[in-house]
């Protein structure tokens, strides 16, 4: 009975999974099998079931805002399970109606065919750190927020700032000796000062947990060397790895400029090439990082004292291969430039590039567990 592969198709929601079954082989049968709760008291009552009848069990659903729960649940039993890209799933281009007992039976049938595209799962301690990092993006979103709130009022009522640089200790002194027309709009504006304190307080916050954190975590090598390429802070290069993992997972660093989406998105047929922007596919949180990080490339490549202080304690080949990224990105930039490239599209040209240095780095990092 253990040849007997049945493959299970869970589509998850926060009260309820429908279920679908798929034989195995390719003339196996393909049927809705129910809809149960979307707790673990529900989950086992379906996995005795299925056992009951023999055979080995392969369950797949779609990652979503329930998490990853089930998936370690079901791997801490012994049951094999996968987590797919909602965006990677195929569907018809004439399907016209959808509900999820049709998506629970397609998605057991895809597995069982191999046609859908599989996500990495994190372990639960890389998940609790890009919980933090993320946290740390929400908390920077909101004081931008909030500075845009603030400077969209002053804009309106005619002040304007005549310093260089906003946001300053000097900034935030003219800000103090601003006086609003009206005592309504004054309490707006006291409201929008503070909202940009409490967010700026909290980005510190976070920034020194994720400083007090990291050391303690089993994929700080990585990290530390990627401190080593010119733009890649503390910050970024925990965003990096939190949000990816271990990279040397992709056979080539090509994988990985597609994993990211900064690849040119194409539209051929026959003798017509019809190449777009980049696709934007995958992790979105990766893909800014890097191309903050490459905004730095657009000056002479050198090594400045706190990058020589970043590269304290990293072996000579990662380096070599940080200087390497500085000359050929530094100069791959100024010829764009040069060529009349648009400034944002050379930046993600480097921010490409940059992720296979990264890759290459990782290469030469070793990670336990």
């Amino acid at each position: 009975m253990k040849d007997i592969i049945t493959f299970v198709g869970l589509d998850v929601h926060k009260n309820s999974i429908d279920v679908a079954l798929a034989d195995g082989g390719r003339e196996g049968e393909v049927r809705y099998y129910g809809c149960i709760g979307g707790d673990r008291e529900s989950l086992d009552r379906l996995i005795r079931k299925l056992v009951s009848t023999g055979g080995e069990l392969h369950f797949v659903y779609e990652a979503g805002p329930c998490g990853y729960d089930i998936y370690r649940y079901l791997q801490a039993k012994g049951f094999d399970c996968a987590v797919v890209a909602p965006s990677g799933t195929p569907k018809k281009g004439n399907q016209r109606v959808k509900n999820d007992h049709r998506d629970a039976i397609t998605l057991a049938r895809l597995h069982r065919a191999r046609e859908l595209t599989y996500v990495f799962v994190p372990r639960e301690d890389d998940e609790a750190m890009r919980d933090l990092v993320r946290a740390r993006q929400d908390a920077v979103k909101a004081q931008r927020v909030a500075r845009q709130q603030l400077g969209g009022m002053l804009l309106r009522l005619g002040f304007r700032y005549s310093g260089k640089r906003h946001w300053t200790q000097q900034y935030f002194r003219w800000l103090s000796k601003i006086k609003m027309p009206t005592p309504p709009q004054q309490v707006v504006y006291q409201e929008y000062i503070h909202a940009i304190k409490e967010t700026t307080d909290r980005v510190e916050r976070l920034t020194r947990q994720i400083e007090e954190l990291v050391p303690t975590w089993r994929m700080v090598p990585v990290i530390r060397a990627y401190q080593a390429l010119r733009g890649v802070s503390l910050i970024i290069a925990t965003t990096m790895v939190a949000e990816l993992g271990d990279i040397t997972r992709f056979t080539n660093p090509r994988q990985l400029m597609a994993f990211l989406g900064l690849i040119p998105s194409e539209h051929s047929s026959g003798e017509k090439t019809r190449k777009g922007g980049i696709t934007k596919t995958g992790n979105g949180h990766a893909r800014r990082m890097l191309v903050e990080a490459a905004h730095t490339y657009g000056y002479p490549a050198r090594v400045s004292r706190r990058l020589l202080l970043r590269q304290e304690g990293l072996g000579q080949t990662i380096r070599d291969i940080a200087w390497k990224c500085q000359v050929r990105l530094c100069g791959r930039f100024r010829r764009l430039v040069a060529r009349g490239k648009n400034h944002n599209n050379a930046v993600t040209a480097i921010a490409r590039e940059l992720a296979a240095f990264m890759w290459a780095i990782a290469k030469e990092v070793p990670v336990s567990g």
